[in-house]
């Protein structure tokens, strides 16, 4: 038999997206290519810094098993984002019936009657947040160098929970200038019919001024006595 006979075992890579301080976790799933019972066990070269669930168990004729495994949390950023870490799958056929209750680490040693076949795997740190893809010029014609605010936000190197936080604050100032604008016209509006009513007071006065002038001319004139 020849290694991952027994299994077929994918990815056959593990790759975690990498952040300082934040664990990550990826997927591995496990396939049984024979129509016997396969235990198996995950082991590491590194036990502190994973955990593997399930890290051992029992694949059924046919069936597939699913496992997770996730990486503590890293203090900094190792050099070049290279990783030496690696995982061993170990997988042998078992009686039909076997639980994940009769594993034992002798299953797994290798005799001259027991065939334990043995499936290495490397780990390989991606970043977290990619760099974005370049943006094709528009159909306006607009230049390559030029971008939106919100475009700058996505590409820095902010965390997602930043990003959201600066978004959201340039949301609130548009708010604020529409709400400014439409204060300002208010206003003006305001202005406007104040200058109105001081030309209908003065319009008032001078109708006041011509009515009390005929009013007094309309006195002077003499009434005649009757004899």
């Amino acid at each position: 038999m020849t290694m991952g006979e027994l299994l077929r075992i994918q990815p056959s890579e593990l790759k975690f997206p990498f952040e300082v301080r934040k664990q990550s976790s990826c997927a591995m799933q496990l396939a049984n290519k024979t129509d016997q019972y396969v235990a198996f066990k995950v082991k590491t070269t590194n036990p502190k810094k994973y955990c593997v669930r399930p890290n051992a168990g029992v694949v059924l004729p046919y069936s597939v098993c699913n496992i997770t495994v996730t990486m503590q949390a890293h203090k900094e950023a190792p050099t070049d984002m290279q990783c030496r870490d690696k995982f061993l799958v170990q997988s042998v056929i078992v009686p039909n019936g076997t639980t994940h209750k009769d594993i034992n680490q002798e299953m797994f040693n290798r005799d001259s009657e027991k065939f334990v076949d043995e499936f290495r795997l490397r780990v390989i740190f991606i970043p977290a947040n990619p760099p974005s893809p370049v943006p094709e010029e528009d159909e306006e014609g607009s230049s390559p160098g030029t971008s939106s605010a919100e475009d700058e936000i996505k590409k820095s190197s902010l965390s997602e929970h930043e990003r959201s936080v600066v978004l959201k604050l340039k949301d609130e100032k548009a708010s604020v200038n529409i709400k400014n604008d439409k204060l300002l016209g208010e206003l003006e509006s305001m202005r406007e019919q104040t200058g109105q009513g001081r030309f209908g007071s003065i319009f008032v006065l001078l109708v006041g001024l011509v009515l009390g002038i005929l009013v007094g001319y309309f006195l002077r004139i003499e009434v005649p006595t009757l004899q």
